[in-house]
């Protein structure tokens, strides 16, 4: 199915292809309406990618496991190519039930707590976001994401009902990216679930919020994300720097590249929140931001793509070294290079990946997002700047713990990568690899709908 959209999406056009439309509750104006474009594309491609990624990962999955893992999958790609609220939000919950019962049947320690918890938390936030469109319905009368562009510009939702509709709306984006402070759910529950539920967890699930502030947030509340800001990005900047620092301070590695996840998923809502500032220039003046808006979209959708790949192969490597050691603690381990080399050698790229090195695919997205929204909040992206930093220093202090020193005795009996991992892995790195060499096959696929978006704010 994938490889026939790809053949029949056209990049050059703008607007929705292949759309497929039939009336469902004409009394409210819900129709069954499916279709792609740049953006539906790029994460229908991902999550082809990560979830095969993250069954083949799973140690002797049961039928029950595989079928609950599928559902997920089903339920993701309807989220991601609907285009009526309604449909779209029944396919974004029916995401949510599968992976609870992941983490609760298959997790490990505590993961009854983190199902509770992950399942709470998404729920309420997915409520407030309800309530809140049928308050935009009830206001503009349409669920219809092509229409939501217009509506914003025109300033339809303005006043205190529309400051309540953005409230709900923000608070069911902030749980599921997550921002702090509602972030607290997503250590324990990626680190709780199995291996391969947190590499579907943090490759595509977590884009369900970024892709939700695409869709709903900047096209229906542009005045309101301007005048909310400084609180915004303040939020937005903890995100990048506090999660990075609680990275640095993490003994469990599952645990760490958990927090890293927050930090990488920041620099998109930095990017989105940024962009609100060309809209209080006014027409006139804010054409001059359009490259800058373009650039940190563009950065938005590449970081979209390539954490999903990249945090995703970051938890298979740490399943990989808990299977092998039966720890997760950097404390248990040390001297791996001497006995894995080619673990040390795969591992490390995708560390590499995350940190965002030059030449690999991590750094295409971060770098537009960091072009982009200098010009448009430049104190915030500075600040932003020292998650970066820290970052690094998360990686290297990994590294050196994993791979360098002594080699500890529980990993003397450790057994290099076999034919299965090698095959599993050594695609995906490539995937990085040439992604970050040549990233203008992924561009060609987005950057007619970058420029649409784009054009709603400048």
């Amino acid at each position: 199915v994938v490889a026939f959209i790809m053949m029949f999406f056209n990049p050059d056009l703008g607007g929705l292809q292949l759309v497929e439309m039939v009336p469902w509750i004409p009394v409210i104006d819900v129709d069954y309406l499916v279709a792609v474009d740049g953006l539906s594309l790029l994460l229908v491609l991902l999550t082809t990618l990560v979830v095969p990624f993250g069954l083949i990962a799973s140690k002797n999955p049961t039928r029950g496991f595989c079928s609950l893992l599928l559902l997920t999958m089903g339920a993701l790609y309807g989220t991601f190519t609907a285009h009526n609220f309604i449909l779209w939000f029944l396919f974004y919950e029916m995401s949510l039930i599968p992976a609870f019962l992941l983490i609760k049947l298959w997790g490990g320690e505590k993961r009854d707590a983190a199902a509770t918890q992950f399942f709470v938390f998404t729920f309420l936030g997915s409520v407030a976001m309800l309530v809140a469109m049928l308050g935009v319905y009830h206001t503009v009368g349409t669920f219809n994401f092509h229409e939501f562009g217009p509506i914003g510009q025109n300033g339809l939702l303005a006043g205190t009902a529309g400051w309540l509709m953005f409230t709900g709306v923000c608070l069911g984006i902030a749980v599921k990216v997550p921002v702090f402070p509602f972030h607290t759910w997503l250590p324990d529950a990626y680190t709780a679930a199995p291996t391969g539920v947190s590499m579907v967890l943090t490759g595509i699930l977590s884009k369900m919020g970024v892709y939700a502030a695409l869709r709903l947030l900047l096209p229906l509340f542009p005045q309101q994300i301007q005048a909310a800001q400084p609180i915004l990005l303040t939020l937005v900047v903890l995100s990048i720097v506090l999660s990075t620092l609680a990275a640095l301070a993490q003994q469990d590695l599952k645990r760490m590249v958990a927090y890293i996840s927050i930090n990488h998923l920041g620099y998109c809502m930095l990017a989105i929140v940024a962009i609100g500032s060309a809209v209080a220039a006014g027409p006139a003046a804010s054409a001059g931001f359009a490259p800058d808006v373009q650039a940190a979209l563009g950065g938005v959708f590449m970081q979209i793509f390539n954490h999903g790949i990249t945090a995703a192969a970051l938890f298979y490597w740490a399943g990989l070294l808990e299977e092998r050691r039966g720890s997760r603690l950097l404390s248990d381990y040390g001297g791996l290079m001497q006995q894995t080399p080619q673990l040390c050698a795969w591992m490390s790229l995708a560390m590499f990946s995350s940190l965002g090195l030059p030449g690999l695919n991590g750094f295409i997205g971060e770098i537009l997002i960091f072009k982009g929204a200098f010009n448009l909040a430049p104190v915030a992206t500075a600040c932003a700047g020292f998650g970066l930093l820290i970052t690094a220093g998360v990686f290297l202090r990994a590294m050196q713990k994993l791979f360098s020193g002594p080699l500890a005795e529980s990993c003397k009996s450790f057994p290099n990568l076999t034919l299965q991992e090698k095959l599993n892995v050594i695609p995906v790195s490539i995937l990085m690899l040439a992604h970050g060499i040549v990233p203008g096959f992924m561009f060609n696929i987005f950057n007619t709908t970058v420029t649409q978006m784009a054009s709603l704010f400048s």
